[in-house]
């Protein structure tokens, strides 16, 4: 808590098409004069950052800064909630989730555009000088959250070994790039609490980039004690939003 800096804003919650929220140097100006020092910033948006530029150009990357810069605001980190939650979706879901990938993709080429998408991120916070990322890790078993029918053993096992399965070439990539990956533990996703988060990263071999964004207003949510959690998994809570 000592070397803590802020307060930070994310941005996904206020972009729109109208005025100050529709571009980077507009939204930043905003959130300077309500007295915000950084933002958190969401990659599916264009309006705010070129993803690709971004994983492509440091040249980019430095030009984004400088223009927060100006109104003396940092990139806190970059955000892949939506395309973290298309790495891992039960076809029970898929309509409600197909809106959150370029139109016209059918299932498969969601998950891969996703897949890619994340992978990118990993490469733009490096390029940001940023050290840690927030993403949703997808959720395969949330249909099964409430055991009726009764489960057949060894199936919700099997959902967090495919979970790992696939995020561990992401992780992996963002271990080339030396940013930790945060999974938001959220209702509705897999990880949605400690047991859920313990048993991902347990799948995943306890991958040392698996690490948690902690926002104790969905633990309310869930009548879960939001302050004791912190002192279970205070060492993988690597970024926190405040509501």
């Amino acid at each position: 808590m000592k070397t803590i800096k802020g307060p930070a804003i994310f941005l996904a919650q206020f972009a729109d098409d109208k005025a100050p929220f529709n571009s980077l140097d507009s939204i930043a100006k905003w959130a300077s004069d309500l007295g915000y020092k950084a933002v958190q910033i969401p990659t599916w948006d264009a309006r705010l950052i070129d993803l690709d530029k971004a994983a492509e150009s440091k040249t980019y990357c430095d030009e984004l800064k400088g223009t927060l810069a100006n109104h003396g605001l940092e990139v806190s980190e970059l955000s892949t909630h939506l395309q973290g939650q298309l790495v891992a979706v039960h076809p029970a879901y898929e309509e409600l989730f197909k809106g959150f990938a370029p139109k016209g993709m059918n299932a498969k080429q969601r998950n891969v555009w996703a897949i890619d998408q994340v992978k990118k991120a990993a490469v733009a916070s490096k390029n940001l000088g940023l050290k840690v990322h927030a993403s949703f890790s997808g959720a395969l078993l949330w249909p099964y959250f409430y055991n009726w029918p009764q489960r057949p053993a060894g199936l919700i096992e099997k959902g967090f070994a495919e979970l790992a399965n696939r995020w561990l070439p992401i992780l992996n990539h963002f271990d080339e790039n030396g940013v930790d990956l945060c999974y938001e533990v959220h209702a509705g996703e897999d990880l949605h609490d400690g047991i859920s988060f313990e048993m991902f990263y347990e799948a995943t071999g306890k991958h040392n980039r698996v690490k948690m964004l902690y926002d104790p207003s969905h633990f309310v949510l869930q009548q879960l004690d939001y302050l004791t959690y912190i002192d279970h998994y205070h060492e993988f809570i690597g970024m926190f939003h405040v509501k």
